[in-house]
């Protein structure tokens, strides 16, 4: 990353902020997590174009046009050239903290340097945050055990080599391309959690990292490969977990609302938030209304019909693996992904999309902070994003786990 600090000082204040020290500080804490990000196609964003990132692929030409053979002193009729354009929009993110002059007073240096890889890691994490979810929406799903839902999910269905196996059928019938930079050997990528590395390395193909050739070149938390496939741990990979755990607070009678009992979590009133999405009550699945769903000053909850319920049904969204047997919540399902090259795309964290460290020292804020008693560390992500270029080339595997 270039050197993109911001730092208002006086000449008094420049020892304290050498914006080159604190610059590097940000970014080996930031690096610490861009495991889904390293991966990505990447896209620098030129300055005054706009919010958006286009990713562009051809199209191939399909065979069956030409299997047939020339026609002796005849030319065919010419094709054209197509693309498929993929269009994500960027955004900002950023956080900071504030320096007291007392603290400035005691141990001023220790505390930027701090709140520089604070909020570095917190700023890293974000990014990576962003790209995993992107990568996770694709829509080329394999269940594990064979399952046709992530809700049929059991204890049963963890990650094996079979599993494995069958992504790499899938990436090599739908051409996916293998990455093949610093002279290694063609191959796919999967970033995986610790939880679902476990599962996998008790089989006697694993080839663990330590047994690689001395020379070969190795990627940032590469722990070993299988069918030609290189794992990359990452310890936040997506984990879907059950967001709703609610009950209902009294009885209702063919109504098409129900008030929750229980103050709702962040996550939970997310979850009722989305029109559409479903919710189990009791034993029943209903689906919430097309239209503000969810009543947060009433914690009211509003469905597509009608329903009679009793006071205490227990209210739980669908968006897990299967409640074993004497449990009440559903399981944790991971989510395994792997992928050619050109999967997915992002945008250039080392460009102009890169993260920032902004200082403002005591003194800097004129009348809002007459008495010089307040510095600010904050750090900003200027632009960034992350989307699926081709789902045929990324298959998510979901799995419970050990």
């Amino acid at each position: 990353m270039s050197d993109n600090t911001y730092i208002n000082t006086t000449a008094s204040d420049a020892v304290k902020f050498p914006s080159k020290y604190y610059s590097r500080q940000l970014l080996e804490s930031a690096k610490t997590r861009l495991v889904f990000q390293e991966f990505g196609q990447k896209r620098s964003i030129p300055r005054n174009n706009g919010k958006y990132v286009n990713f562009r692929r051809w199209n191939l030409f399909d065979p069956k046009a030409a299997v047939s053979g020339l026609v002796e002193g005849v030319t065919p009729a010419g094709q054209t050239l197509s693309q498929t354009e993929v269009e994500a929009e960027v955004k900002q993110y950023g956080a900071y903290v504030e320096v007291s002059d007392l603290l400035d007073l005691t141990a001023y240096d220790a505390v930027i340097n701090d709140s520089a890889e604070l909020l570095g890691e917190q700023l890293g994490t974000v990014v990576e945050w962003v790209t995993r979810d992107a990568v996770s929406s694709g829509s080329n799903v394999q269940y594990a055990g064979g399952k046709s839902a992530r809700r049929e999910l059991t204890v049963s269905d963890k990650l094996t080599t079979d599993e494995i196996r069958k992504a790499v059928r899938t990436l090599k019938k739908n051409k996916a391309r293998p990455f093949a930079e610093n002279g290694r050997q063609p191959h796919f990528v999967c970033i995986c959690s610790p939880e679902a590395t476990y599962d996998l390395q008790n089989d006697e193909m694993w080839k663990n990292v330590s047994a690689y050739s001395n020379a070969e070149a190795v990627y940032s938390g590469e722990i070993g490969r299988l069918y030609g496939v290189v794992f990359v741990e990452s310890t936040e990979a997506k984990v879907f977990s059950q967001s709703v755990s609610n009950s209902v607070s009294a009885d209702t009678e063919l109504s098409a609302s129900f008030v929750l009992k229980n103050e709702p979590t962040e996550e939970e009133e997310a979850y009722l938030s989305v029109p559409g999405n479903t919710v189990v009550i009791g034993d029943a699945t209903y689906t919430l209304a097309d239209s503000n769903p969810y009543d947060p000053e009433t914690r009211t909850v509003h469905l597509s019909g009608e329903v009679s319920l009793s006071a205490d049904d227990t209210v739980r969204s669908d968006d897990a693996g299967a409640i074993p047997e004497g449990e009440e919540r559903e399981l944790d399902v991971h989510a395994t992904v792997v992928f050619g090259r050109d999967a997915y795309g992002v945008v250039d964290i080392e460009g102009k999309g890169g993260v920032q460290l902004i200082v403002k020292p005591h003194g800097s804020s004129g009348t809002a902070d007459p008495l010089d008693q307040r510095a600010t560390v904050g750090a900003k992500v200027t632009a960034y994003t992350a989307s699926v270029l081709n789902d045929l080339w990324l298959v998510r595997i979901e799995h419970t786990v050990s």
